[in-house]
């Protein structure tokens, strides 16, 4: 069959649970996972033929797509900052908004460029998304990156290992750690931060398929994980240290002022590309580095 007319035949049986542009998005995503051709590729040989077997595979992809299952975690790989990474359901997706919080610490020249060999730090790293593409455009840093999931951290080396980059992973509760043990230049976090009365926004997709471990916090707490990570990054963060956040969009004043009790200085909240906040960059006070 053309795959052409295989797409006529694909985007009418996912048109009842998406909108086209999504659909659009689908197949040209197992276009490429599948037979290593882009939109162009197909534009340019548009007789492309697949068989029998091709044809089975796709309806396989289909019926999961079906279910409302991520492409991500049907295909097992995905896209992050210009990198491949795998993905299953123990690891959340890498979103485009975390790229923005990656370009923001790269472009951030006054220390990732001025500096010797930087220490670097991804508190809670699922994928690996943050602290290897961290570690792939800053060959002065030596990477770390800690993941309470033992499953989470296996897909990690995986994804350093793909990537050709080196970064220790360490297993550790951030919750019930005393300290880092060591210091760091930049410490960078995208904890959970996703609030139970927030379930109500999430798209099926996220909520019966991602991990809740690395999604939701109770109501009552929801910056928890943003004062613990805090408050250890003030003792582990070295001279003129940066710590940076991907934040929840509606405490985005609340986590300012969170850290700024805490004596961070510098605090910059910005806005990703949708106009929400979602990131947070400050600097450790170092009159407090000097009381340690």
């Amino acid at each position: 069959m053309v795959v052409k007319e295989y797409k006529n035949q694909f985007i009418q049986a996912l048109s009842p649970l998406y909108d086209s542009g999504e659909i659009e998005s689908f197949f040209y995503i197992i276009l490429e996972s599948f037979h290593q051709m882009k939109r162009i590729d197909l534009a340019l040989n548009p007789n492309f033929e697949i068989d029998t077997v091709q044809i089975l595979q796709w309806e396989t992809v289909l019926a999961e797509l079906k279910t409302q299952k991520p492409i991500q975690y049907i295909l097992g790989e995905t896209e992050f900052f210009g990198l491949p990474f795998y993905v299953n359901e123990n690891t959340l997706i890498p979103r485009p908004e975390t790229e923005e919080l990656v370009e923001w610490i790269l472009s951030n020249s006054q220390i990732i460029k001025s500096t010797g060999q930087l220490k670097i730090l991804d508190i809670g790293t699922g994928s690996g998304c943050i602290a290897i593409s961290l570690a792939k455009n800053s060959p002065n840093a030596e990477v770390f990156a800690i993941d309470v999931s033992r499953e989470a951290l296996a897909i990690a080396k995986k994804n350093a290992k793909q990537n050709q980059v080196e970064v220790t992973f360490i297993e550790k509760n951030i919750l019930e750690a005393e300290n880092l043990e060591q210091q760091f230049d930049i410490i960078v976090s995208n904890p959970p931060y996703v609030r139970n009365l927030e379930k109500q926004e999430i798209n099926k997709n996220v909520l019966e398929y991602e991990p809740h471990l690395a999604l939701f916090v109770e109501d009552n707490d929801a910056l928890l994980f943003y004062r613990k990570i805090a408050t250890l990054a003030q003792k582990s963060l070295s001279k003129n240290g940066q710590l940076y956040f991907e934040i929840n969009q509606y405490l985005g004043n609340e986590t300012v002022e969170l850290l700024e009790k805490l004596n961070f200085k510098n605090v910059e909240l910005k806005k990703d590309v949708y106009g929400n906040n979602r990131m947070i960059h400050c600097v450790v006070d170092t009159s407090e580095i000097k009381n340690r």
